[in-house]
């Protein structure tokens, strides 16, 4: 297993986890981890499946730092399956959506730790992270009801779920936008509920100092250009219920 650091300025690091879901039926998924100071947290740590190896990845990452905070961008189980496994194990509080939380409990969530598992108002919210501060941003319907993003500013990196998520590219990083094209169009298409919330997702996202945007599947757009580029496209983009006619069109 391998990760990649995407910023590190000696006191602040931002690591990417990003073949810890690969092989057999399930998605891939990237796993994040930030560590500020002697403060630590995760983002989007996963299922059941890789709990264990993203546990001890995290534990070996963080060295002295504590994992103070879990971030969950909204309630699908490549996300939050093993939630109750992070809690049981950890003295972190876990962030999600206040609409997943009662849903959420559904996979198993002890009764001893979910005093821990916090609801994130709509608008989002600040998460102190040792010397830093995160920003909690709303992308609601992108694709869940209730979906959140999270922003760095001291590495300015926006960590975006399930938006930019691209299926099938075996690289890290998105050098040529056409041709990552063929890997994210049709996710998008089918998984973003419509072009109204994209365009209300990009107002947000320009307003931000933005270097990499990082995905939870596929590669990360780095670069101003690069985002700009990402950014236009979701912006433009018809998906979900503007094309929800095509989603039942039958063959033949």
């Amino acid at each position: 297993m391998s990760h990649v650091v995407l910023f590190d300025n000696g006191t602040h690091k931002n690591i990417l986890l990003d073949d810890y879901g690969t092989g057999g039926l399930a998605v891939q998924a990237n796993q994040h981890v930030i560590v500020d100071g002697a403060s630590g947290m995760i983002l989007d740590p996963g299922g059941h499946k890789i709990y264990s190896k993203v546990l001890a990845a995290t534990s070996g990452l963080l060295g002295r730092a504590k994992l103070e905070s879990i971030f969950l961008s909204h309630q699908d189980p490549d996300i939050v399956a093993a939630v109750n496994g992070w809690l049981m194990t950890t003295d972190a509080t876990a962030y999600l959506s206040a609409l997943w939380i009662r849903f959420v409990a559904h996979f198993g969530i002890d009764r001893l730790v979910e005093s821990r598992l916090l609801p994130i108002p709509d608008p989002g919210m600040l998460l102190p992270l040792g010397a830093a501060t995160m920003q909690i941003i709303p992308a609601h319907f992108l694709h869940s009801p209730g979906n959140f993003q999270l922003y760095d500013p001291v590495s300015k990196i926006l960590y975006s779920g399930d938006l930019g998520a691209a299926v099938g590219p075996e690289y890290r990083e998105v050098t040529d936008f056409d041709a990552h094209l063929q890997h994210m169009a049709g996710f998008h298409r089918r998984y973003m509920a419509g072009n109204r919330a994209l365009r209300a997702w990009a107002k947000i996202a320009r307003s931000l100092d933005i270097e990499i945007i990082a995905p939870q599947h596929g590669a990360v757009f780095k670069g101003r250009p690069m985002v700009e580029r990402f950014i236009s496209w979701c912006e433009g983009l018809e998906c979900g219920v503007d094309v929800v006619e095509s989603f039942y069109a039958r063959e033949g």
